[in-house]
């Protein structure tokens, strides 16, 4: 493993990372406050400080670890996840959905910024690869936190507005009966290929061409 390329891709993707997570976990507090559950904020949670919610193995040694055994063929890495209760929102079965956005969608925001902040810096006729890269990676990070979390299996985002969308009965059962074991049963799906393949490919062209969409009368105005 170069240590030099090792060093090189951590500048450039720390960053984005950095506000991707922050941005994320601060969102899903903010929101459950909104909707009369001050469980995060009463724990320093609804904060921008990203030192509240890395976790020294989800967030730094994990993908380490697995960017070194898979050659940067494979990462996966997690934040403190926000505590949210749901007994004491307002409606909780449908501002848990809300509550559960929340997260994935600041991460989509954030793929918008990156991607302006890409044609900016083009614009201005900067071409400095280190800044162009990052703007990149703040792109790619965004969607690919944004696609994965909206995946519809607990404890995944996509899992509690699943849960909140369904009627009350045998399938919430269910995924409340799944849910302890529901992150082995995401990390077998990912290693066997399933998630990229039939949801986070897809969903992030879909994500790419909205973006392409949104900001190319920015571009065609800048040409």
């Amino acid at each position: 493993m170069d240590i030099s390329n090792l060093i090189q891709t951590v500048l450039i993707y720390a960053l984005p990372v950095v506000f991707a997570i922050t941005v994320h976990e601060a969102a899903h507090g903010y929101v459950a406050r909104h909707f009369g559950d001050n469980t995060a904020e009463v724990m320093g949670r609804v904060t921008l400080n990203p030192l509240k919610h890395i976790d020294p193995i989800g967030t730094i040694l994990m993908p380490l670890m697995l960017y070194f055994a898979t050659s940067g063929a494979f990462l996966f890495g997690y934040a403190k996840p926000v505590p949210v209760n749901f007994g004491r929102l307002r409606h909780p079965k449908r501002d848990m959905i809300w509550v559960a956005l929340a997260g994935p969608a600041s991460n989509f925001v954030q793929a918008i910024l990156w991607a302006l902040v890409l044609v900016g810096l083009i614009a201005a006729g900067v071409d400095e690869t280190f800044f162009i890269k990052m703007a990149q990676g703040g792109v790619l990070v965004n969607l690919v936190m944004w696609a994965f979390n909206l995946f519809p299996l607990p404890p995944l985002d996509g899992g509690r507005v699943l849960a909140g969308l369904l009627p009350n009965g045998a399938a919430q059962n269910f995924l409340a009966r799944i849910e302890p074991f529901g992150f082995f049963i995401v990390m077998g799906l990912v290693l066997a290929g399933i998630v990229s393949t039939f949801w986070l490919r897809p969903l992030m062209d879909f994500g790419y061409t909205v973006i392409n969409l949104l900001i190319s009368p920015l571009t065609a105005l800048l040409r």
